[in-house]
């Protein structure tokens, strides 16, 4: 199988929030589309592991908003790598209610959708979530932000909760294979494992490519209890960043 065969699907990237007993839940996501023109309806897929997806099904409504080209990183870091359970993600962000009362985040957004939920499948680790459209408006002509983009620009995979996540390893993998001669040689194995040794020991920085957020290694992060002079390849494989809650995958090299 071809893992990078699933990059050529094309997608959006969208804000989807609704609202259940005052509370609030947001989550990126880049799975949904139109499924009926009339009426006109719409299907999004949650991951079950989601702390948005108690409330959607609870409240029967939610919110697309089709987030611009320029949407910032750190909205996206927010939504997209945070927990509903563990922050405020409205707190900084304008929204508006329309027929169905779920909340459309309007900030960095060019179209907004409403939605009643009609019926939801079972997909196996998502949820795939019809809804009918209740109300729409266009807020900027400007282009809407596509996955494609947002992957080049940005240097990253998906969230773990994404329906197009795959694991960076097999991805890793996969490019060797497509990288390495039929044949390679003792010496060019060890050319390659002294190039990574010295690369362990370089100490360079590395940054967040959802938040911006550098890790230097003289400073470590004493936020996380990470002492001074301890290599990016020596933290812990649950490291997180501590602006955005970016995993290390997310991290690149300066």
């Amino acid at each position: 199988m071809k893992y990078k065969a699933f990059h050529k699907l094309s997608y959006g990237l969208y804000i989807i929030a609704t609202e259940t007993n005052g509370e609030k839940a947001g989550y990126v996501g880049n799975t949904a589309f139109q499924v009926t023109a009339e009426p006109p309806r719409i299907a999004i897929s949650c991951n079950k592991k989601n702390a948005t997806i108690d409330k959607i099904l609870n409240s029967k409504k939610f919110s697309l908003s089709v987030l611009s080209k320029e949407t910032s990183s750190s909205l996206i870091g927010e939504f997209g790598f945070m927990s509903s359970q563990d922050m405020d993600k409205f707190k900084k962000v304008e929204t508006k209610t329309a027929v169905t009362g779920a909340p459309i985040v309007v900030d960095s957004a060019v179209a907004w959708f409403d939605c009643e939920v009609i019926s939801t499948h079972d997909v196996g680790t998502h949820l795939l979530i019809i809804g009918e459209v209740k109300d729409s408006d266009v807020i900027s002509d400007d282009d809407p932000l596509t996955y494609k983009y947002y992957r080049e620009k940005f240097k990253m995979l998906s969230p773990k909760n994404a329906p197009t996540y795959i694991e960076k390893e097999k991805l890793d993998k996969e490019k060797e294979a497509d990288d390495e001669p039929e044949e390679k040689t003792a010496e060019n194995k060890e050319h390659k494992k002294s190039n990574k040794d010295k690369f362990r020991k370089s100490g360079n920085t590395f940054t967040c490519s959802i938040c911006g957020f550098q890790y230097n290694p003289e400073e470590g992060d004493p936020t996380a209890g990470i002492p001074p002079g301890t290599p990016f390849e020596d933290l812990p494989d649950d490291y997180k960043c501590p602006i955005c809650n970016a995993s290390k995958e997310y991290f690149n090299e300066d």
